[in-house]
């Protein structure tokens, strides 16, 4: 899959804690970057033997290609995605009912570096993604993530449809998202669990929709509709996780 470029501070330390490979460092002059702002990196970089170097400000912005790299990026191997399968198996090895994040045709790579964050932080065990009409694991997501793409794994599928179609064969409940369904702090959220979240523009595709078990919301009180994709999605990972924890 070639060399994938990590961009800024968090990205890059949760990259070398991850343990996965690195190719190379690289980071603002010390002199320039203030005396010492990298020796926690510098540190990691000896103790693993990955190769850093000091360049100057034009370098970075070159390598990240327009990204914001807070004086620091990292080249390693492009992040592997994994099978819908894979995503089964971690939780089954980990005794817990599955609990997966599918996004259908999510483009923005902010809105899917959130997500990402908080599936890491909500207990998700993956995240799903159509080939087609959506954002892949590009430096932006990295950078937006702040490192969790380093932990969520990541399966990209030619048809959304007949993925939902297995992973309820594999036993799971499918949640998609969307106005006017059941709110969610009146659903039942718990055992094996797919949330499905929409589209920025024009949320769940009609075959998705229909291939979902049920439809649920979010209860909006105010006069705006909808929320960001990220957002909505977070707050809905979040009431799977209290019901989980619930028992």
């Amino acid at each position: 899959m070639g060399e994938n470029i990590v961009c800024g501070r968090n990205a890059v330390n949760e990259l070398l804690k991850s343990g996965n490979p690195v190719n190379k460092i690289v980071m603002k002059s010390e002199k320039e970057n203030g005396q010492g702002r990298n020796a926690d990196i510098v540190h990691r970089c000896k103790e693993r033997g990955i190769p850093f170097q000091f360049v100057d400000n034009a370098v970075l912005d070159k390598l990240s290609a327009g990204e914001k790299h807070q004086g620091i990026v990292a080249l390693s191997a492009a992040k592997e995605y994994v099978e819908p399968s894979d995503i089964i198996a971690i939780a089954r090895q980990k005794g817990e009912d599955p609990f997966i994040l599918v996004l259908d045709e999510i483009e923005d790579p902010h809105n899917l570096g959130a997500l990402l964050r908080t599936a890491d932080a909500a207990g998700v065990h993956g995240v799903i993604i159509p080939k087609r009409r959506s954002v892949g694991l590009t430096p932006a997501v990295g950078r937006t993530s702040a490192g969790a793409i380093e932990y969520v794994p990541v399966a990209r599928v030619a048809n959304l449809v007949q993925t939902l179609k297995y992973l309820k064969d594999e036993g799971c409940w499918v949640s998609g998202a969307e106005a006017g369904g059941k709110d969610i702090y009146q659903a039942d959220l718990k055992g094996p669990r797919v949330v499905v979240i929409g589209g920025e523009d024009k949320g769940l595709g009609r075959l998705v929709k229909e291939t979902c078990d049920e439809v649920i919301s979010l209860p909006m009180l105010g006069r705006i509709a909808s929320l960001n994709a990220s957002v909505a999605g977070s707050i809905i990972l979040y009431e799977v996780l209290r019901q989980r924890n619930k028992g």
